[in-house]
């Protein structure tokens, strides 16, 4: 049934009671905690229906735990500084007025993989989730701030209370990086980065940066808080950038484990490929 607010307007539609998708906590943490911090949360591959995963159903990730920063879009503010010839801060309505793409992206964790304790597809793979993302191209806006000779790497940083930021190559920048806003057709839920997130299509989740505050340009490659773990302290900055890419991968989603078929007869085996160094064209089951 669908209930009506108290100024006369419908409220935001729910599913069939007879849907039983769930996310459920990933890496034997409880999300949330006792303390109120969210942990990793996995979706529900083995209910999928397409290659679209429903926002509420989006995977959630990181590794420290953190309470969701609770941002009022129209305070929010958005700032790219460092060797630029200009630097800029834009409002939410400033990059909404800009032109915007949309574009469908999947999502990653670096710890996607199976485990001795894991006996479902959402336990093994569910740290992935593909969507349909909406924003401007960052391109586009460095562009707008002019990038001075030397500028090589660019750092993003999110607002939550660790700010975690990472550092990504500015070739990347320049190619397909989104500020995004919009996910599935509405704003960004707040586990995926409300009310702005930097899509880094290819590259592992961690570097998809949430809450997105600020991008700073820079000239070299430097280990922020989220590539520490990634990589080793002396790293080059070849090794750093190729290091990010996910994939070639797959996984059979029916049947997969836990399921039970019915009986006997013909079966359509169906499954998800992804990959972050291009398009997958053919996957081969044995």
């Amino acid at each position: 049934m669908i209930k009506g607010d108290n100024d006369g307007q419908i409220a935001y539609g729910d599913r069939s009671k007879h849907v039983k998708s769930v996310r459920i906590p990933h890496g034997g943490r409880p999300s949330p905690d006792n303390f109120g911090l969210t942990f990793h949360v996995a979706s529900p591959l083995q209910d999928s229906v397409g290659v679209i995963t429903p926002s509420s159903l989006h995977y959630f990730a990181t590794t420290r735990g953190s309470f969701l920063p609770d941002i009022d879009p129209r305070e929010h503010r958005f700032m790219i500084h460092g060797m630029v010839d200009r630097p800029l801060t834009f409002t939410m309505e400033d990059l909404k007025r800009l032109p915007s793409v949309t574009r469908l992206h999947f999502i990653e964790c670096a710890g996607n993989r199976s485990s001795r304790r894991a006996k479902t597809v959402q336990e093994t793979h569910g740290m992935t989730s593909c969507a349909e993302w909406t924003g401007v191209l960052l391109s586009t806006l460095l562009k707008e701030c002019g990038l001075k000779g030397g500028a090589s790497w660019f750092v993003a940083e999110g607002v939550e209370e660790v700010k975690g930021a990472s550092s990504m190559p500015i070739a990347k920048a320049m190619d397909d990086c989104i500020v995004a806003y919009g996910m599935n057709g509405e704003a960004v839920r707040p586990q995926n980065g409300f009310p702005l997130r930097l899509m880094v299509p290819g590259f592992e989740g961690i570097f998809h940066t949430k809450w997105l505050r600020r991008i700073k340009i820079v000239d070299r490659y430097y280990m922020n808080y989220n590539d520490y773990g990634h990589l080793h302290e002396d790293a080059k900055e070849k090794e750093a950038a190729l290091s990010y890419q996910i994939g070639p991968k797959s996984v059979i989603t029916f049947p997969s484990g836990g399921q039970q078929l019915p009986g006997k007869g013909f079966y359509e085996i169906s499954g998800l490929a992804w990959s972050g160094g291009g398009a997958i064209k053919l996957v081969e089951v044995s």
